[in-house]
This record gives C-alpha cells, structure tokens and sequence, in this order.
C-alpha cells in the first residue's frame, strides 16, 4: 500500500514509513517434484471421482504438459489455439505471454472441449457442462477432493503449483537450465549473467515436451536442423 502511494507520487520516498520496516525473511518452499507413481495416484483420482472428471483431468494434464500458473489456463482462449503447430498461447502473471507447446493429444482434448462445452473463440475456453467458465474455486474443489481420496494430498497441502515444479524439475534435470527456464516462461534476468548468452527457445521446449509425453510434436522434426545449425557456430 505504501509502495503505491509513493510510486503515485502521494508520499515522498523519505516520508514512507514502510521503508524503515525489515522484510520477513521468505522461507523456503517445501515443494518437491512430485513421483511419478504419486503423480498417477493424483491423475486417476481426479478422473474417476467428482461431478465433472473430464473437466479435471483435462485441467490436470494441461497443468503437467505446459507448467503453467493457474491464472494462464483460467486465461486461456479458443483463439489462443495453434492446432497446426500445437501451440497454446498462455498470458500469464507480469503480462507476459508466450506460446507454449502442447501434445496433439491434449490439443484435440483443448479444441473438442470448446466446442462441446460452447466457449467463443474470444472467451474463456475452461468451462463446465453449462458453458459457465469455470473460476479459481474449481481448483480448491479438485485439491479439497483429491485430498479426500490421497490423504497425503491434504497432509502436504499439494496443489497445482507443486505440477509446475514437477515438470519443470524434470525438464531441469532432463535438459538443462537454459530450457528449463524457458519452459517456465522466466525472462533472461532469471539465473544472472550467464542466462544472457545461455537461452533456449520454444524448439527445444517442444523436444522436451516430446519427452516427456512419448509423443510426437510438429515442431520436433526442426529441432534437429536447429541444433546442427547451432553446433556449427
């Protein structure tokens, strides 16, 4: 609060009283990247409980294939669907957009589920059975049953976020930093200096997600001329 009303000029920064307090210091993430059979507990747990499975499987594997945040899927559009070269584009916090690779598997499910659920190609694509878009309350619903069926779930307070840092730990460990952090969507300021010169683009993510889904990708058969092209340098 007083960040902003210094930055809108009504408190001069030597007036601001916030400056003299300490930040807490901000503990560490108990996240991990989730196991694979653990993984599958949660996926076959969503997808045969709730009133709507389809809807939170399909969630659920978006989450897994793109790491995405939340607020990326909800924002989501049926515009925003590449089919050809299964991309999605995902906007996500700091106004950032990028287009992301998906599976062909995940884009027929993307593209059926706007068409049978009636998203308008404008418009939110996630919705429930009576087109109504869906909200951030269907992921606490997900969790909040999830954790009913895996206690362990609810013990260690899973969520979509831990599917984020699963995925993206094992393209880390896979493939290295550089397309890790641009799995994630991190800008260049993300790993210092040597994240200027060490970068990777949306080809070698979509070899990752390949990978990782044992499934072919459109862009896949160019990754091969861009490496070469870069060894060569």
């Amino acid at each position: 609060m007083y960040r902003y009303a210094e930055d809108s000029g009504w408190v001069r920064r030597a007036d601001n009283p916030a400056r003299q307090v300490p930040k807490p210091a901000r503990q560490p993430s108990h996240r991990y990247a989730i196991p694979p059979h653990r993984l599958a507990e949660i996926c076959t747990a969503a997808a045969t409980s709730g009133d709507d499975p389809e809807l939170d499987s399909l969630v659920l594997r978006l989450h897994i294939e793109t790491a995405c945040r939340r607020g990326g899927a909800l924002a989501l559009r049926p515009h925003d669907l590449d089919e050809d070269q299964c991309l999605v584009l995902l906007r996500e916090k700091g106004q950032t957009e990028r287009w992301q690779p998906v599976s062909p598997t995940l884009m027929r499910h993307l593209l059926a589920h706007a068409r049978e659920r009636g998203a308008p190609r404008s418009g939110q694509l996630l919705r429930y059975r009576n087109s109504k878009p869906i909200s951030s309350r269907r992921y606490d619903y997900i969790w909040t049953r999830v954790g009913e069926i895996l206690p362990w779930v609810a013990v260690q307070g899973i969520s979509m976020h831990w599917l984020r840092h699963t995925t993206l730990t094992w393209v880390e460990r896979t493939f290295g930093f550089a397309v890790a952090r641009a799995y994630a969507g991190h800008d260049g300021k993300t790993g210092g200096t040597t994240a200027t010169y060490v970068k990777s683009d949306v080809l070698e993510v979509a070899a990752a997600l390949s990978i990782l889904t044992a499934e072919p990708h459109p862009l896949v058969s160019n990754v091969n001329k861009h490496i070469r092209a870069v060894d060569s340098m």
